[in-house]
């Protein structure tokens, strides 16, 4: 099972972009079975987010709940993953604290790895980083 980050979600749905084709097609081979993957509510909650930035609020509320359907079960931030994930914040100089927290949910769920166009997530030990055009 892999973990998608907000990346992925964005570029999936956005406009033109070097990595849209290829977070397309991550998106459909979780849709058809070819992959397994989640992530968290917080990651959908920061998809939601940042798409009313250019976007209808009441798109990105759909686009958001699709998404959740299509990456269930989510996974849950627990105590024990925040402060795992605040303790890398503390070590990790590229991650903000959010990623943090994902990378340390991730590596929790003992998943093969934390999908993510920020690069800064190679610098996490304990879980595979992949660029969503390295997942296919």
């Amino acid at each position: 099972m892999i973990v998608l980050d907000t990346t992925v979600l964005m570029y999936a749905k956005g406009g033109t972009h070097p990595l849209r084709d290829p977070c397309r097609e991550i998106v459909a081979a979780v849709g058809d079975g070819r992959i397994e993957a989640t992530t968290t509510p917080e990651v959908i909650q920061e998809f939601a987010h940042v798409w009313t930035r250019r976007r209808n609020r009441a798109e990105a509320a759909t686009l958001g709940m699709s998404y959740g359907q299509l990456l269930s079960p989510l996974l849950p931030v627990t105590g024990e993953t925040l402060a795992q994930g605040l303790t890398l914040f503390g070590e990790a100089e590229r991650l903000d604290a959010f990623d943090c927290v994902l990378a340390a949910t991730a590596i929790a769920s003992a998943a093969t790895a934390l999908v993510s166009a920020d690069r800064a997530f190679a610098d996490v030990a304990g879980i595979e980083h992949l660029l969503p055009d390295e997942v296919l």
